[in-house]
């Protein structure tokens, strides 16, 4: 099969033919339909983070189950699944305490070292799965706790965005920050998981919903998805303006770009008794300096938020429902479709902030 493989980093992504083997117990073989180019993967790239090498990128997908191992009994060959890095084990504490979104007992959900590998090149090197899925492949081979099973009537290109920026950007609001009717929000980045945040925050019923970007394209999307006011960060001072326009700061601030500066940004933003959530992936080893005082004399809180604190078996079928009767926009946050030989000039286009989300067709 086809896949973009991650050599070397810093590195661009080289479309190869590897293998891939056939369903062991527990394990799914997905043909992919769709998946969407996500930041995360660039942030490894580009050397903000390492991963295993080399490696089959990709972790935001959708598509159709081909056939199934021993012991699967969640889905069956034909079922339409949604795919999600929130692989969980079912049995650790974090599952066990409804925080699978953090489970970390990764030998469960992985084949042992000892095993034959997933996939492979054709010299027999094996090949990771990042975020143990590679869903950006003609196939996935993964563990049956890394799917969900979607209603057949939801597009295939839209449920892929579920797998990952609509989840993490719609969860936090909905999950971890838990919003009140009314709230004041301030979303900064207006790209996928940003303007997912912006439509979480509409859906919950926020009073005011402040979008804040450096882009006037992704700004203009953010006012057609929920967002009441915007913020162009480099024509003004971002902090003095929704000071001003709130009269004291948001209740809620999101940050979904992943940055050292707009996370302290964000906590700025907050009014007191405010919280800010950091929901953008920061590179590796990046401090946020925040005023001590502000934390005790002011009871500001400081909120991470992995992956939206999903649990994906109950949100994601959720989140469908949603777009099918019109409440989740995701037609909008679309940019383009590309094919999987397109895939870096689609990250190129990511890097120079052009467009939202670019989605690969596969078939």
């Amino acid at each position: 099969m086809k896949a973009a493989v991650l050599n070397q980093i810093p590195g661009e992504l080289e479309i190869e033919d590897i293998s891939i083997d056939k369903p062991g117990p527990n394990e799914v073989l997905v043909q992919v339909v769709n998946a969407g180019l996500c930041h995360s993967d660039l942030h490894f790239m580009d050397a903000a983070w390492q991963t295993q090498l080399p490696a089959v990128m990709g972790h935001e997908s959708a598509g159709i189950v081909q056939a199934v191992g021993a012991d699967v009994s969640y889905v069956k060959p034909g079922d339409h699944v949604i795919t999600c890095l929130s692989v969980f084990c079912g049995n650790c504490n974090l599952c066990l305490t409804g925080r699978p979104n953090l489970c970390r007992n990764h030998s469960a959900v992985n084949r042992s070292d000892e095993a034959t590998p997933r996939l492979s090149k054709g010299d027999g090197t094996a090949v990771a799965q990042f975020a143990r899925l590679g869903g950006f492949a003609e196939e996935m081979l993964v563990h049956q706790n890394a799917v969900v099973a979607i209603r057949e009537d939801m597009p295939l290109d839209r449920a892929a965005l579920i797998g990952c920026g609509v989840t993490t950007g719609v969860g936090a609001v909905f999950k971890t920050a838990k919003i009140e009717p009314g709230s004041t929000v301030a979303v900064f980045g207006a790209g996928g998981i940003g303007l997912s945040a912006v439509q979480g925050a509409r859906i919950a019923g926020a009073g005011r919903i402040i979008s804040v970007d450096v882009t006037a394209d992704k700004l203009e999307t953010a006012r057609s998805v929920g967002a009441t006011d915007t913020v162009n960060g480099a024509e003004t001072d971002a902090v003095a303006a929704i000071h001003e326009m709130t009269k004291g700061g948001v209740d809620y601030a999101f940050e979904c770009i992943g940055l050292k500066a707009t996370c302290e940004q964000a906590w700025s933003a907050s009014r007191l008794g405010g919280t800010t959530v950091i929901v953008g992936m920061m590179p590796f080893g990046e401090k946020i300096e925040i005023p001590g005082y502000e934390v005790f004399m002011m009871e500001k809180r400081l909120q991470g938020s992995m992956m939206g604190s999903n649990s994906f078996r109950v949100d994601m079928p959720r989140y469908v429902d949603m777009y099918l009767d019109g409440r989740l926009m995701l037609d909008e946050m679309i940019s383009s479709h590309i094919h999987l030989d397109q895939i870096n000039e689609g990250y190129e286009q990511m890097r120079q902030r052009v467009g939202n989300r670019t989605v690969i067709d596969f078939s």
